[in-house]
């Protein structure tokens, strides 16, 4: 059977986020029929080139940036003038401290922009040509964040539960549809953006989420949790009385 006509298979997907690491080991641990475009979006054309370049599958650039909420229509509008998109992963992100968000809430309407108010925009955007079409799958980068909000990053918390919570709401929306939402929840994942902090229990890194991720898109799930045993967990942490949550959530 030629590859190109099975029905369910990638041939055009596009990253949102384009150079996020996490977004990147997802498109590497998937199985791309030979063709195949990726369309890498961001906004540092230097860095999306040179995420290109480790990609085996041809890539188109395009400029994106989450908090432009204004261009969000016509980006999309733009992507799928060239073909039905098979699908997205939504990665784009940013992780800033806490304190700094303190000092300059500048900085944390930016992050709130960027972690999930441009996901919202651009995602309903594109669900709803994906809906036209018929057929789809969004992929969704939450975080174990979005479980319950720690003092030490409240506001990142915060974005990740709005991220989560819209995800859900996507993926109800858009069944019977043929279009899948996929949600992805890592802990604490050992890479760019969190570089010289700490690990924390149970840490992750880029290549183990993607390679659990595109496990999860073959076995049809809807959620995933990386490492796994923290789907287990989130059950307790939502249970934690305050005052002792308080104490330990640093």
């Amino acid at each position: 059977m030629n590859r190109r006509n099975e029905p369910g298979l990638v041939r055009r997907v596009l990253l949102l986020g384009g150079t996020s690491e996490i977004g990147l080991a997802v498109l590497a641990a998937l199985d791309l029929p030979a063709g195949a475009e990726v369309i890498l979006a961001g906004r540092d054309k230097q860095r999306l080139a040179a995420a290109a370049k480790e990609l085996s599958a041809p890539v188109r650039i395009l400029s994106y940036d989450a908090a432009d909420t204004g261009r969000h229509q016509a980006f999309t509008d733009e992507i799928f003038s060239s073909g039905p998109l098979d699908m997205v992963i939504s990665a784009a992100g940013v992780l800033v401290p806490q304190e700094e968000l303190e000092r300059d809430v500048r900085r944390a309407a930016a992050m709130i922009d960027a972690n999930f108010t441009g996901h919202v925009t651009t995602l309903l955007a594109i669900a709803a040509r994906m809906r036209a079409q018929g057929h789809g799958t969004i992929v969704v980068l939450s975080s174990v964040a979005a479980v319950r909000p720690r003092k030490a990053n409240f506001v990142y918390g915060a974005t990740k539960a709005g991220l989560d919570a819209f995800a859900r709401g996507l993926a109800d929306s858009l069944h019977g549809s043929g279009v899948r939402v996929v949600l992805v929840r890592p802990g604490f994942v050992i890479g760019r953006m969190t570089a010289g902090m700490p690990p924390a229990p149970l840490a992750t890194t880029p290549a183990k989420v993607g390679a659990a991720t595109a496990a999860a898109l073959r076995g049809r799930k809807t959620s995933v949790w990386v490492p796994a045993p923290l789907a287990v967990l989130s059950v307790p942490l939502r249970l934690v009385p305050r005052p002792a949550w308080r104490r330990v959530s640093r």
